[in-house]
């Protein structure tokens, strides 16, 4: 084995000690460690993100529910509601998840999720935790909570909503002509690019700041927000500019998630994605009735090297695809 594919000792003490940690973090407040599966029929739909399928007669198996092939997946959300569902309390889970065409600094294949449900809670208490926990492990005294919107204003000079596709477009031509010329007709596409090009290098470099509020096109499984109708109750933690997790006040009516699943498809179709199942455990689940709850979904390794000061997780994480 070549020097350069052992992995660096202290970075695996370092990456023990954060597990610890987190695990202790939720612990302390009552929440159950949970074991999801890693594959499963289920398939949380994304127009972004491309889940990994495995052909069931790589299994060697005769499965008898006709599936002709299961996802690795991208998150444990769908089974973790469906323990929700059942009647489970708080959970938390720390695991592997994999994400098919990721790999750059930010990303790898496969990583480390630490995703949890608080059991009652809403937005206000989602925020709450998720800001408790960054303090917490990144020995900070404070959080800052900012709206999206506002920060469109305070960055860009208008607001994210309202303003016209157009004037979207020409901003964005300023970051990436080409690419925002490809991406004109898709709203929320051209917002991400700003966001993530403009405001978010210039976010948590003080203190972790989590934006709320996003826009309700950009719901995902999240609720309508109360404070503004125009928005979702979704929230996202950046630290030294880095995004960490994103969470939810969770939705709870299976209709309008299947609503939102198709909208999802007809963007995966455009963008020349592949389709995903209409048809997933998670909508009988809610069906049998989801209690409300708040949940966040946080990358371990970007957290680890946040944490360290580095500047890619490569180098916090034992193996990337490129040397495992």
């Amino acid at each position: 084995m070549k020097h350069c594919d052992l992995p660096n000792l202290q970075r695996l003490r370092e990456r023990s000690e954060l597990l610890r940690n987190l695990r202790m973090f939720f612990d302390q407040r009552g929440f159950f460690e949970v074991q999801p599966p890693c594959l499963s029929t289920d398939c949380v739909i994304d127009p972004y993100i491309d889940p990994l399928r495995v052909d069931v007669r790589e299994f060697q198996l005769n499965p008898s529910n006709g599936q002709e092939f299961y996802f690795l997946q991208t998150s444990p959300e769908a089974a973790m509601k469906r323990m929700l569902a059942a009647g489970a309390p708080s959970i938390y889970s720390l695991g592997p998840v994999f994400r098919a065409g990721e790999q750059g600094e930010q990303h790898n294949l496969e990583f480390t999720m630490l995703e949890w449900y608080e059991l009652g809670a809403d937005v206000e208490q989602g925020i709450e935790i998720l800001g408790a926990l960054a303090c917490d492990i990144l020995k900070e005294g404070h959080f800052e909570v900012q709206s999206y919107r506002q920060l469109f204003h305070e960055h860009c000079g208008f607001d994210p909503i309202d303003a016209p596709l157009l004037t979207l477009v020409d901003y964005a031509k300023e970051i990436d002509s080409s690419l925002a010329m490809s991406i004109a007709e898709d709203r929320d596409g051209v917002l991400d690019l700003i966001l993530s090009h403009v405001i978010q290098p210039k976010l948590g470099h003080d203190s972790p700041v989590i934006v709320r509020d996003y826009p309700l096109s950009q719901a995902a499984l999240a609720k309508a927000s109360t404070q503004d109708k125009q928005c979702a109750a979704r929230f996202e933690l950046f630290v030294a500019g880095i995004e960490l997790a994103n969470g939810y006040d969770e939705l709870r009516d299976p209709d309008l998630l299947l609503e939102r699943f198709r909208a999802c498809n007809e963007k995966r179709q455009k963008s020349g994605r592949r389709s995903l199942p209409l048809k997933v455990p998670l909508l009988e689940a809610m069906r049998a009735g989801l209690p409300q709850c708040a949940g966040v979904a946080l990358g371990v390794d970007r957290l680890l090297a946040v944490q360290l000061g580095d500047k890619t997780i490569s180098t916090v994480m034992p193996f990337t695809i490129l040397n495992a």
